[in-house]
């Protein structure tokens, strides 16, 4: 851990250059309008020229921008910067273009960076594999309960634009970063920062597990206090030491065991730091108790200590972070308790989309009937399958490439019971459950923790885990 400084060859002062915003979208549209109104000549380029596209480009073309719809590989003539959607892969042709010309490349977070006043709010940042969108609203939550003017913002809620140049004044930011929006930030210096775990994902995205790690690691990069890592995952702690901090900055660690010296953990039910004390060698700080964190799963508990860390880091009050989190509730189908039929517990955990995030909901219960399946995303489950198969009574695989996980399973539980479902239509979920519920016995969890995309069946996580909720309360009306 050093210290350095960046600077950048294209000024914030955005007066006539040729800017040329890469991707329409949620972020690209704002982006090319904030770009636009700061006297920057913004050129749009879109891969996909749809219906939605048209209308974007329409609504930007009223403003004098000009937007160029089916063509995102070539760059603009005179292109001085070029401002990205954060989904946009590194290798595509415009940007093998912009860096044979020498062009800087920046995704919507740099631009927001880049943009904020003298007086900015500093940014306490997020990022992991999973976990990163619980972990900034217990911390929003904390913050908030300290009384300080915050949002939890970034790649969740409001837009790290909005909130960098709109009228609200905030004290500090809770802000979600995924790696894509990492490795599109080269000068973002967070106050504090946090990579809650790493396993592999989005590998067709990064090409490899060792660029995903170290777009993640660029969270810490120029940290001022603070660079939070996970004691049970030793690729977050090497990603501290390699980062290039400010001069006084700490590494600290979280744990579900007993704390060291300068880690947050468990002893006795109690959230303990041993960290942000005085003579932290003898003294240590109760936060708050398991039972304040909602729900009390493993891999919760360790996203409230990552949380109440960065919180801490900030200065905050041992009885804020417990404030906070009995105040926190999560969002929908993050491990959400549906319904109980017939002594068995039905839950919802559709955001768990990889097998890391798989894992850790598996680890909160047993025995379960495990549903699962969906689009792999080039991931393999034998791992997965190894580590859990003692808690499953069966398993129920739905999706594109459930035969993945079947052939797991058939390599490391095959004395489990699996059913495999063909059929992709909209009556398959209640079939899945249907199916789940014959296998299950009383006291058994039906988990739904796909460990896959949703997007082969359906529009997202959010519409697996809503299929998957009336699918039970179907099953519970007919009892």
């Amino acid at each position: 851990m050093g210290s350095g400084q960046v600077t950048s060859s294209v000024p914030s002062d955005f007066q006539g250059k040729h800017v040329t915003v890469a991707g329409l979208g949620v972020s690209g549209v704002p982006a090319a309008k904030v770009l636009h109104a700061r006297g920057a000549i913004v050129t749009v380029v879109n891969d996909g020229d749809d219906a939605r596209a048209r209308e974007q480009a329409a609504e930007l073309e009223a403003l004098g921008i000009t937007v160029r719809l089916g063509d995102g590989a070539t760059l603009p003539e005179g292109t001085e910067l070029i401002v990205t959607a954060p989904g946009w892969k590194p290798d595509k042709p415009l940007f093998l273009a912009a860096e044979k010309a020498g062009v800087p490349v920046w995704g919507d977070v740099e631009l927001a960076w880049r943009l904020r006043g003298p007086d900015a709010a500093p940014w306490l940042a997020v990022t992991g594999t999973n976990g990163k969108t619980t972990t900034v609203q217990m911390l929003a939550s904390i913050l908030k309960a300290a009384g300080l003017r915050t949002a939890a913002v970034g790649n969740i809620g409001v837009s790290l634009l909005d909130a960098v140049l709109g009228e609200e004044r905030y004290d500090v930011l809770a802000v979600e970063l995924s790696s894509y929006q990492l490795h599109w930030a080269p000068s973002l210096r967070a106050h504090s920062a946090v990579v809650l775990n790493l396993a592999p994902d989005h590998l067709d995205w990064h090409g490899s597990m060792e660029a995903y790690a170290a777009d993640k690691g660029r969270v810490y990069e120029g940290n001022r206090v603070a660079c939070v890592y996970n004691v049970a995952d030793k690729l977050t702690e090497d990603l501290v030491r390699e980062a290039d901090v400010e001069e006084g900055c700490r590494a600290i660690g979280f744990t579900l065991g007993s704390p060291a010296p300068s880690q947050l953990g468990v002893v006795d039910g109690i959230l303990i730091d041993r960290a942000f004390v005085a003579d932290r060698h003898k003294n240590a700080q109760e936060l708050a108790e398991v039972s304040d964190v909602n729900p009390p799963a493993p891999h919760n508990i360790a996203n409230a200590l990552a949380a109440a860390g960065l919180a801490r880091a900030f200065g905050v009050p041992a009885k804020a972070v417990r404030d906070g989190l009995r105040a926190f509730r999560p969002d929908a189908h993050r491990i959400a308790h549906v319904a109980d039929l017939d002594g068995v517990a039905y839950v919802d955990d559709s955001k768990a989309t990889n097998t890391h995030a798989a894992e850790a909901s598996l680890a909160a219960y047993e025995p379960i009937v495990w549903i699962a399946g969906g689009l792999a995303k080039g991931a393999t489950f034998d791992e997965l399958v190894a580590k859990s198969a003692k808690r499953l009574r069966g398993a129920v695989l739905i999706g594109a490439d459930r035969a993945l996980i079947r052939e797991a399973l058939a390599r490391h539980a095959p004395e489990v019971p699996v059913v495999d479902l063909e059929r992709t239509d909209t009556g398959a979920m209640l079939q899945a459950v249907t199916e789940a519920k014959r296998l299950a016995q009383p006291g058994d969890t039906v988990l739904l923790a796909p460990a896959c995309a949703s997007m082969d069946m359906f529009t997202n996580y959010n519409q697996r885990g809503d299929a998957f909720a009336a699918a039970v309360r179907e099953l519970g009306a007919g009892a």
